[in-house]
């Protein structure tokens, strides 16, 4: 059994199941774009699934990441989303995807969009691998969503409690966080 800072994690994803999901998700999103489009991933959550996501797109892709942190302790969201690195690119004009590990609060998907639009692009489409509606905090949506999960504090597959964790193969529930 995996432990993270000692407690102990369960297996809510297996990363056979979280593989097929992605090939499903490549293809909703190739049928909504049909034309080569801009992924920008937030960091550093989202890394892994994004990897594996643009390596199904048939489509020819760019990636950009922007890292944004709204944690103020270690396993509570706070409101305030700072941006510890912007991107490269110039988004201007570009259809983007943008690319998130967790849909929780909401206030960091719904922050950097509208930065993104802010920044000249001509649409922001958001895909999250998790979607914890349960902690929406505002009203805001994914267009494109891996798996509806409960109210689970989560790690592996990219995502880190505390930088631990995120080489998990699956999803993992950690008990008692």
């Amino acid at each position: 059994m995996h432990r993270i800072k000692d407690k102990p994690v369960k297996l809510l994803i297996p990363h056979e199941k979280v593989q097929e999901r992605i090939k499903e998700l490549a293809r909703e999103i190739e049928d909504y774009f049909r034309e080569p489009f801009l992924v920008v991933g937030l960091l550093k959550g989202a890394f892994v699934f994004l990897a594996d996501l643009i390596r199904e797109i048939q489509l020819p892709v760019k990636v950009d990441f922007i890292w944004a942190s709204s944690y103020g302790s270690s396993t509570e969201s706070s409101q305030h989303v700072k941006i510890v690195k912007d991107l490269d690119m110039d988004v201007s004009g570009q259809r983007i995807l943008l690319v998130d590990d967790i849909l929780d609060t909401g206030y960091t998907l719904k922050e950097i969009k509208e930065l993104l639009l802010l920044k000249g692009a001509k649409e922001v489409k958001t895909c999250v691998l998790l979607d914890k509606k349960e902690r929406r905090k505002i009203d805001v949506e994914a267009d494109f969503v891996g798996f509806d999960i409960p109210n689970y504090f989560i790690v592996g597959y990219g995502l880190d409690w505390d930088e631990e964790g995120r080489n998990l193969k699956g999803v993992y529930a950690v008990e008692d966080a």
